[in-house]
C-alpha cells in the first residue's frame, strides 16, 4: 500500500483540486501535525474545564468543613450557604458540560472530519 502511494499510482486525475494537491507527498505530515494540534487543543479545553469544575467543588468541600458557621447562615429564612452553593456546584457541572460539548460540536468535531476527508481524499 505505502508503495503504491508513493508511485502516485490510484491517484486521481489532475482535476480542479490539482492545486490543493500538488503537495500531496507532504499531505500526510500536515494532517498529522494539525491532528496532534486538534489534539493539544482538546487536552487543554478539558483541562481548564475540568480545573474550574474542581475549583467549584473543592471550594464547596472545604467551605463545609472548615467554614460551617457560613455554610449554615441563612440567605433567607429556609435557605443556607450551603444548600445554594452545593445547588451552584450541580448547575456549574451542567455548564462545564454544556460549554465542552458546544465546543467540541463547534470546533473539535468540524475540524476532526475534515481531516478525516483529507485523508480519504489522500488514499
Amino acid at each position: 500500500m505505502r508503495e503504491e502511494r508513493e508511485s502516485g499510482a490510484g491517484e486521481p486525475s489532475a482535476g480542479a483540486d490539482a492545486p490543493a494537491r500538488a503537495g500531496h507527498a507532504d499531505a500526510p505530515l500536515a494532517a498529522d501535525a494539525e491532528l496532534a494540534e486538534l489534539a493539544a487543543r482538546r487536552w487543554r479545553v478539558a483541562v481548564t474545564l475540568t480545573a474550574a469544575m474542581m475549583a467549584a467543588y473543592f471550594g464547596f468541600l472545604f467551605l463545609v468543613a472548615y467554614a460551617k458557621p457560613a455554610a449554615g447562615a441563612l440567605v433567607v429564612p429556609g435557605l443556607s450557604w450551603g444548600i445554594l452553593l452545593g445547588a451552584l456546584v450541580i448547575v456549574t457541572a451542567w455548564a462545564v458540560t454544556g460549554v465542552y460539548v458546544v465546543w467540541a460540536n463547534a470546533r473539535y468535531d468540524t475540524k476532526l472530519e475534515e481531516l478525516r476527508s483529507a485523508a480519504r481524499g489522500r488514499r
